[in-house]
């Protein structure tokens, strides 16, 4: 799966600036990302937003355990990847049909986060079990939303492109090329809203989440991590 959003939907994330600055490496703009992703994962869904969102997904190379599904409803874009282990007993909570996917339950644990404030987020956050990782963009504020689940068994990943567009994906290779050093692994039990002061963690919210300079050799330029909390990754 691919997000792509400009400067005016996001800020750049300094941490990320500041990697690929450190370490000058090759990138490409945003268009070329997006190109890249839908030539090599063929067939794939392209879904221009507007000149400042693009999401794109493909089927391709898909896990049974992992799958990947994309829907809007009001004006709200969501791409997910995972799967929840509460599905049911969240589909109660929201008032959705027995039929409503992941997507559409994100998009309600949005809405709700959106416009029953003060809604906390890391009680919406907090209550999806199971193994995921989505990028909400609503097109109605131009905000974003980003969150992946605690033990990272859906790898994200976000870098920043040649044209400043910052850009998420399950494929690190793919943003690399794209990227360069301005790379890195998207944090565990972590969102990133551009409403609810940037990067936070929902597992452990009064904790900071601080951006570590990775070695040279490393794929990426930073390893972002959570203030005092232990988290065991097991990407697939």
């Amino acid at each position: 799966m691919l997000g792509v959003f400009s400067s005016g939907v996001v800020a750049p994330p300094d941490e990320l600036v500041a990697a690929g600055s450190r370490t000058p490496s090759p990138k490409t703009t945003a268009e070329a990302l997006v190109a890249r992703f839908v030539s090599s994962s063929s067939p794939a869904v392209s879904v221009r937003i507007s000149s400042d969102a693009h999401f794109a997904y493909s089927h391709t190379k898909e896990s049974p355990l992992i799958p990947r599904s994309f829907g809007v409803k009001d004006e709200i874009f969501c791409i997910f990847e995972g799967m929840l282990d509460n599905l049911g007993s969240l589909r109660q909570q929201y008032g959705l049909s027995k039929t409503a996917n992941e997507v559409m339950l994100v998009i309600e644990a949005y809405k709700a986060l959106r416009d029953r404030a003060p809604y906390p987020p890391s009680h919406v956050v907090g209550h999806l079990s199971g193994s995921f990782a989505f990028v909400v963009f609503d097109k109605s504020t131009s905000t974003l939303f980003v969150a992946s689940d605690q033990y990272g068994k859906v790898p994200l990943y976000w870098g920043i492109t040649a044209d400043g567009y910052v850009a998420f994906a399950d494929d690190a290779e793919l943003l690399k090329g794209s990227c360069g050093k301005s790379l890195a692994s998207f944090p565990l039990g972590c969102f990133y809203s551009t409403t609810l002061g940037g990067l936070k963690c929902y597992e452990n919210p009064k904790n900071k989440v601080t951006a570590i300079p990775a070695p040279d050799e490393e794929i990426w330029g930073a390893t972002f991590k959570v203030e005092g909390a232990v988290f065991a990754a097991t990407h697939y």
